[in-house]
């Protein structure tokens, strides 16, 4: 299958998630990978952790932008390890290569993704995440943070 043809989602959120979290974003990786997607994310612990290891278990191709010079720092279910030694300044990278993102719990960093993905026009669904910002589209599982993000992305073909 055509890798440049499927879905590139990001996943965002905490690098440092509690098991509620950590299994909520486990399984919006693993229910991305089912719908064929690639799983984006900024490739270290937490949340981006999960991700990776949900999609990369059920099948997905996974891609971490990192923001350090090491493909090393990378967590071990990042099978794409993009080195930008950038810091933050790595998130634009990251929101520019998806088509959405679903954000999952979070601090400063996610805010600043939700907000980069926003001013970009990207759809962004939120779980558990920074409450009442206009334009992102808040849900309560991950079934529904998936499906929601791609009837959003449908509506945008």
């Amino acid at each position: 299958m055509d890798l440049r043809t499927r879905r590139k989602i990001g996943v965002i959120g905490t690098g440092i998630a509690d098991q509620k979290v950590y299994a909520r974003a486990y399984e919006v990786g693993r229910l991305l990978a089912e719908r064929g997607a690639v799983v984006f994310c900024g490739g270290l612990g937490g949340v981006m952790e999960a991700a990776a290891k949900g999609a990369v278990e059920a099948g997905a191709v996974t891609v971490g932008i990192l923001p350090g010079n090491k493909a090393e720092e990378a967590n071990p279910y990042i099978q794409i390890p993009i080195v930008t030694d950038m810091g933050h300044a790595r998130n634009v990278i990251l929101v520019r290569s998806v088509e959405g993102v679903i954000a999952v719990s979070g601090g400063y960093g996610t805010l600043s993704e939700i907000a980069l993905a926003l001013k970009m026009w990207k759809p962004v669904v939120g779980l558990e995440t920074w409450p009442d910002i206009e334009g992102v589209v808040y849900t309560e599982t991950p079934e529904e943070a998936v499906d929601s993000l791609f009837q959003l992305l449908e509506g945008n073909d």
